[in-house]
């Protein structure tokens, strides 16, 4: 099934500065190629650029115009799959590189945003929440796994009392405060990679679709107005690779996620909720997850569709959610809503790799992606360069096609999505 693109423009760009990178006309030959104008593929450009190699970064529609410009913005320790299933598939050795690429991650990521001087409204503090009484055991677990099996001793388990530093809301028994996590407005956090790519020399094109490539010793991508010859190819559609790789494609599946704004609260109704400015996510199968903006709104998201149809009545649903979990924002209005896809895999464990050995992938951060892009592009970068260590430890975990082919495979998640919103009521 082909994804329609978000049709709805998140908050984050009806003020947007962002100007325009010419299409691609005609040929060009570079020596590496980037499908793909988000986190990861703005990354890879930049980290490319900077050894010295001709990029040309390759945008369907304009620079963080899918998950990456539209998510919650939430820089988020570890990986979705969690490190029990990682050491499961990969064996504990290369479970724990992978927890600690994705710390290098959020190290990454605050380097840049320093580095190249990006505006992005970067805020320190993430706290996990719990909903319920037994997500509080599996909150102190997890701690316990994190200090103890990771030497991660970062985070700080947090009583009902001791959550109030960070949440006012009677919803929530407690939480897992990490200081090292945190947030950001992602669409300018992508649009910032970007221009520090172009400033180092990768030439950026928007409103270029890639239709196929031609693989050999010299690739041949081809879009709809032109081709582009490079020596190397990197695959960062995601959600949206579609027909360009389609044995990538049936390993992911484009997940719709929705967010609402808020009208302007005013800092002080918006401190009383989250007095640390922290972003918080409950830890419920299908989650909730906010935070608040630099003009004092809350960004409050959640809900999932597997259908790849928005759900009706978005901002009131939404708006029900949200004041489930603040019910002194009963009297507010919500300013904007909207959705986009994040692509996840069948484990939810990110999937890098080649589909040959001038060809790369970069895919399937399911919901972890806002650090872990960024260093999936440096990583592909080094590849490139020859140090391919670390970016094999990520392409050694393995991956299987989701179930039920084209026709099947959505159904049939919809209805494993079915058990685990009942487990989540129940």
């Amino acid at each position: 099934m082909r994804l329609s693109f978000p049709p709805a423009p998140s908050y984050y760009a009806l003020d947007n500065a962002w100007g325009s990178c010419a299409p691609l006309r005609g040929e060009a030959g570079v020596d590496v190629a980037v499908l793909g104008g988000g986190i990861a593929g703005c990354s890879a450009a930049l980290h490319l650029a900077k050894r010295g190699y001709r990029v040309a970064l390759l945008e369907a529609r304009h620079i963080g115009y899918g998950a990456s410009g539209r998510s919650g913005g939430q820089t988020i320790f570890g990986l979705a799959a969690g490190q029990q299933k990682l050491e499961r598939e990969v064996g504990r050795e290369d479970a724990h590189r992978l927890f600690d690429l994705s710390i290098e991650a959020l190290d990454l990521t605050q380097s840049l945003i320093r580095d190249y001087a990006i505006d992005c409204d970067y805020q320190p503090n993430h706290v996990h929440v719990a909903v319920k009484p037994r997500h509080v055991d599996e909150l102190a677990s997890w701690a316990r796994e994190l200090r103890e099996d990771y030497g991660y001793s970062s985070v700080r388990l947090l009583n009902r009392d001791e959550l109030q530093e960070h949440l006012r809301s009677d919803r929530y028994l407690g939480g897992l405060l990490d200081p090292r996590s945190g947030h950001l407005q992602p669409l300018k956090y992508t649009q910032g990679l970007a221009r520090a790519a172009m400033s180092a020399g990768a030439v950026l094109h928007e409103n270029t679709e890639v239709l196929r490539y031609e693989n050999g010793r010299e690739v041949r991508v081809h879009t709809a107005q032109g081709t582009v010859r490079c020596a190397h190819l990197i695959l960062c559609g995601n959600a949206y690779i579609g027909a360009v790789a389609p044995s990538l494609a049936r390993r992911i599946l484009g997940v719709g996620t929705y967010i609402i704004a808020t009208e302007p609260l005013g800092e002080a109704r918006a401190r009383s909720l989250l007095p640390s400015n922290a972003a918080v996510a409950d830890i419920n199968w299908i989650l909730d997850y906010f935070r608040r903006s630099q003009d004092h709104r809350l960004l409050f998201g959640g809900r999932v569709s597997y259908s790849s149809v928005q759900p009706p009545r978005l901002a009131e649903s939404m708006r029900a959610r949200m004041v489930r979990a603040f019910p002194s924002l009963s009297d507010v209005k919500v300013a904007n809503a909207w959705g986009g896809y994040l692509d996840i895999t069948m484990s939810r464990a990110p999937d890098f790799g080649r589909l040959a050995p001038n060809v790369y992938y970069l895919q399937g951060f399911s919901g972890h992606g806002v650090a872990l892009a960024g260093l999936a592009g440096a990583l592909a970068a080094e590849a490139i360069a020859g140090t391919a260590e670390r970016f094999d430890v990520f392409s050694r975990i393995p991956h299987r096609d989701f179930p039920g082919g084209r026709v099947l495979r959505r159904p049939s998640l919809m209805l494993a999505m079915l058990y685990y919103r009942l487990r989540d009521l129940l």
